[in-house]
C-alpha cells in the first residue's frame, strides 16, 4: 500500500514552497539563509525563478561590478529570459522536491488534504509501504501526477520479490512475463526522458535526455553482467589536424542511438539553440571520443521524436518534429556506407504528421509505425511501408489492439514487437503488448499499476540476453517524476508465440506478401530440408536388416529408403547451387548497383563542375557583349568623326580653289581692266 496526497493545486503549491524555501514576497523576506540550506547554483536559480514566476521576465538594470552576489542573481534571472510564469513555477517546486524530497510534509504552513490509501504493484511483486506525493501536471501531451516517492533507499522504490535469486545481475530473473526492478549499484543517472539507449556486448549505452527542461550530452553505461552504472568522460574529436578546435556535441533529447560497427551514432534529437542542420553524431566505443559525420546529399530538417530504424546498412528516418514544432511525416534514407542521404517519395497513403511513435522493421523489408501523437491527439493506427516498392499501406490489426499512445519504446524479438510505456492526453499506458509482425495479431504481455517508470512517457527499452535468453530492459521516462530505475522482462514462449496460435484465419497482412516474395523463406525451407536428410541418414545407418523370414522385405525397405535419401541430397544440392548462385547474382547486382550508384555521384559532381563552368562562361560571354557593344559605340563615334574630317577638308579645298594662284592681289589687278571699261 502507498500513501497518496493530491496535495496543492498550483499556483497555491508554488507558493507554499516559496514560502517554505524563504520567499513569501514580503519587504521583510529574507533570503540570505538560503545560501546555508542548499548550492550556490541551486539557491541562484530558485532565485530567479521566484523572480520569473512573480515579477516576470528581468528588465531591472545590472548591478555594479563591486556586488558580485546581487550580480550572479541578476544573471541567473535574465537567463530564464520571456519563459512564461507557470513554467517557472512548476521548475521551482520540481527543483525544491529534488534538493528536499519531504518539504511538502514539513512544511509548517501547509494545507494537507485528506490521505487516501492507494495500491501500487508492479506485476506481482509487491512494494514496501511508502508515501507519495502526488499533484496533477501536464507534460508533453500527457497527464501524470507529479509524484516524490520517500522510502528507506533516498526516495527509490523498494521492492520485495517473491522469486528465488540465483545469481546476481540478470542472473537473478527467474520469472517469465513479469517486470522485475533490478539491484543496481555504481553511479546512477540522474532521472530522465526522451533520452536514447543501445546495448552493445552485455552493456547498455544512455545517452543525452531531458532533466527539469534541461537538455543533457552525458554518457553512461550499464554492465548488464554485474547490474554497475558507470559514467563515461567521453572526449571529443577535433574537426581535423589543420584546425584543433574541437567540434561542438550540444546536450539533446529525442534523438536516437544506434550501434553500427564499433560506433554508436546518435541520429537528430532537439537541442538548445536549434538549426536547420540534420546532425549525426558518432561515439567511439574503442577510443571513447565523440565526433560529427559528415554526410552527403540533402539532409533532412533538423528535428526530434522521429524513428531511426537500421535495414541492412541503411537508417530509414520518420516523421518527428522540428524546432519550429511542425510535425512531420516525411521519410528520408542514409547509406551508412557511402554517407549519401536519400528522400524516399512513397507512394500510398503515407501515417499523418506525428512524433513519439514507435518503428520496426520485418524480414528487412517492411517498415511498421505504430502510435505516435500530435498537437491535439494520440493515434493507435499501424502503417506499414513495403521497403522494396516503397508503397504504405494501413492493414487490419488483430487481437487486443492496444490504447492510443505516444511517447512509448519498441523493441522487437524475433517476429514479435514488443511495446512498453507511453500515454495519451489523460494517463500512462499500463499495460506491455506485443504484436506478431506476420499475423499483425495484438496481445497483453503483463500489466502494471500505478504511477510507475513503466508506465511513463518518453522511456527507453532494448533487448539483452541472459543464457541464450532475450531480456527487455527499460530505464527512465516521466510519468511526473524523472525516473532513472532500471526493469527487467523475461519474455517466456508462450507470449512469443501466443499471437500465432490464436483463433480465426490469418488476416491478408504482411505475411503474405513476406511468405509470396522474401527469399529468406527459401532458405529456411532448405534448412528444414537438409535437417531431414539428416535425421533420414542417421535412421539409415543405425538400421540393421530384420533376422527373420521377413528379411527381403526389410532389404527392399532399406534400398527404398536409400534410394529417397539419395533423391533427397540431390534435391537439396541443387537447391543449395541455386540459392548459392542467387547469391551470386544478388551480391553482382548489389556490386553493379554500387558502382552506378559511385558513377551517378561522379557524373553528378561533373554535372555540377560543368554547370560551374558553364556559368563562368555565361558570365565571360556578358563581359564581352558589353565589350562589343562599347566597340560598337566607338566606331559609331569614329566614323561620324571621320566623316566630320573628311567635311572640313573638303570645305578647306573649296576655299582653297576660290582663291586661285594670285591669292587677293592678283584678283584685284584682274578686275581693275574691266572697272575702267566699266566707266
Amino acid at each position: 500500500m502507498a500513501r497518496a496526497s493530491s496535495g496543492l493545486a498550483y499556483p497555491e503549491r508554488f507558493y507554499a514552497a516559496a514560502a517554505y524555501v524563504g520567499f513569501d514576497g514580503s519587504p521583510n523576506s529574507n533570503d540570505k539563509d538560503i545560501g546555508s540550506r542548499f548550492s550556490t547554483d541551486v539557491a541562484l536559480i530558485l532565485y530567479a525563478l521566484y523572480q520569473q514566476a512573480t515579477v516576470g521576465p528581468c528588465n531591472v538594470p545590472k548591478p555594479s561590478l563591486w556586488n558580485p552576489v546581487e550580480q550572479g542573481k541578476w544573471k541567473s534571472w535574465k537567463q530564464l529570459g520571456n519563459m512564461v510564469s507557470a513554467e517557472a513555477m512548476r521548475l521551482f517546486v520540481k527543483i525544491l522536491e529534488e534538493e528536499e524530497p519531504g518539504w511538502y510534509s514539513r512544511a509548517s504552513n501547509s494545507v494537507l488534504e485528506p490521505v487516501t490509501d492507494v495500491q501500487m504493484n508492479v506485476g506481482h511483486v509487491p512494494l514496501l509501504q511508502h508515501n507519495a506525493i502526488v499533484e496533477p501536471i501536464i507534460k508533453n501531451r500527457n497527464s501524470f501526477a507529479e509524484t516524490k516517492t520517500i522510502s528507506a533507499e533516498n526516495g527509490g522504490l523498494i521492492e520485495t520479490q517473491d522469486i528465488d535469486v540465483v545469481s546476481e545481475g540478470l542472473g537473478s530473473v527467474v520469472v517469465y512475463d513479469q517486470w522485475t526492478s533490478l539491484p543496481i549499484t555504481g553511479q546512477r543517472p540522474k532521472g530522465r526522458y526522451e533520452h536514447a539507449a543501445a546495448v552493445v556486448e552485455d552493456k547498455m549505452y544512455i545517452y543525452g535526455g531531458n532533466h527539469n527542461g534541461r537538455y543533457l550530452s552525458d554518457l553512461h553505461v550499464l554492465d548488464l553482467r554485474s547490474c554497475t552504472w558507470s559514467k563515461i568522460e567521453a572526449k571529443v574529436e577535433s574537426k581535423s589536424v589543420e584546425t584543433p578546435s574541437p567540434i561542438n556535441i550540444t546536450p539533446s533529447a529525442g534523438h536516437s542511438l544506434i550501434p553500427w560497427e564499433n560506433k554508436l551514432l546518435s541520429i537528430a534529437g532537439h537541442t538548445k539553440d536549434p538549426s536547420e542542420t540534420f546532425q549525426v553524431k558518432a561515439f567511439d566505443l574503442q577510443i571513447g571520443t565523440w565526433s560529427m559525420l559528415n554526410t552527403y546529399g540533402k539532409p533532412p530538417v533538423s528535428r526530434g521524436g522521429q524513428s531511426v530504424t537500421l535495414v541492412g546498412t541503411t537508417l530509414v528516418i520518420f516523421g518527428g518534429q522540428d524546432a519550429k514544432q511542425t510535425l512531420l511525416n516525411d521519410l528520408h534514407i542514409l547509406d551508412l556506407e557511402t554517407l549519401t542521404w536519400d528522400e524516399i517519395d512513397a507512394v500510398g497513403v503515407p501515417p499523418s504528421p506525428r512524433s513519439g511513435h514507435a518503428a520496426a522493421v520485418h524480414a528487412e523489408r517492411y517498415l511498421l509505425i505504430f502510435g505516435g501523437g500530435s498537437h491535439a491527439t494520440c493515434f493507435n493506427d499501424l502503417h506499414v511501408l513495403d521497403l522494396q516498392t516503397m508503397e504504405w499501406s494501413r492493414p487490419t490489426q488483430q487481437g487486443e489492439i492496444p490504447v492510443p499512445r505516444a511517447g512509448h519504446a519498441g523493441v522487437t524479438v524475433g517476429e514479435n514487437w514488443f511495446i512498453v510505456g507511453g500515454g495519451d492526453n489523460k494517463s500512462g499506458a499500463s499495460e506491455t503488448v506485443v504484436l506478431n509482425m506476420s499475423t499483425l495479431a495484438w496481445s497483453v504481455v503483463t500489466s502494471v499499476e500505478g504511477r510507475v517508470p513503466l508506465a511513463s512517457e518518453g522511456l527507453s527499452l532494448v533487448v539483452g540476453s541472459l543464457n541464450g535468453e532475450d531480456i527487455l530492459i527499460s530505464f527512465g521516462g516521466y510519468n511526473g517524476h524523472y525516473n532513472s530505475e532500471v526493469n527487467v522482462l523475461k519474455p517466456s514462449h508462450k507470449s512469443t508465440l501466443q499471437s500465432k496460435i490464436m483463433e480465426g484465419p490469418l488476416p491478408d497482412s504482411v505475411s503474405a506478401v513476406h511468405n509470396a516474395t522474401n527469399p529468406t523463406r527459401d532458405l529456411e525451407s532448405e534448412f528444414e530440408v537438409g535437417q531431414e536428410g539428416k535425421i533420414r541418414e542417421t535412421a539409415i545407418d543405425n538400421f540393421e536388416p530384420m533376422k527373420s523370414k521377413g528379411g527381403e522385405t526389410s532389404e527392399h525397405i532399406l534400398a527404398m529408403l536409400k534410394a529417397e535419401k539419395e533423391e533427397l541430397e540431390s534435391s537439396f544440392n541443387n537447391e543449395k547451387l541455386l540459392s548459392l548462385q542467387l547469391k551470386q547474382e544478388l551480391a553482382d547486382a548489389e556490386a553493379r548497383n554500387t558502382d552506378l550508384y559511385k558513377e551517378l555521384q561522379s557524373v553528378r559532381g561533373q554535372l555540377a563542375s560543368e554547370q560551374s563552368r558553364c556559368f563562368k562562361l555565361e558570365v565571360d560571354v556578358a563581359e564581352l557583349r558589353q565589350k562589343l557593344q562599347t566597340m560598337e559605340t566607338l566606331q559609331r563615334e569614329l566614323e561620324l568623326l571621320q566623316r566630320q574630317k573628311a567635311t572640313s577638308e573638303q570645305v578647306a579645298i573649296n576655299a582653297k580653289q576660290r582663291q586661285g594662284p594670285g591669292g587677293v592681289w592678283g584678283w584685284l589687278a584682274g578686275s581693275t581692266p574691266q572697272n575702267a571699261d566699266d566707266a
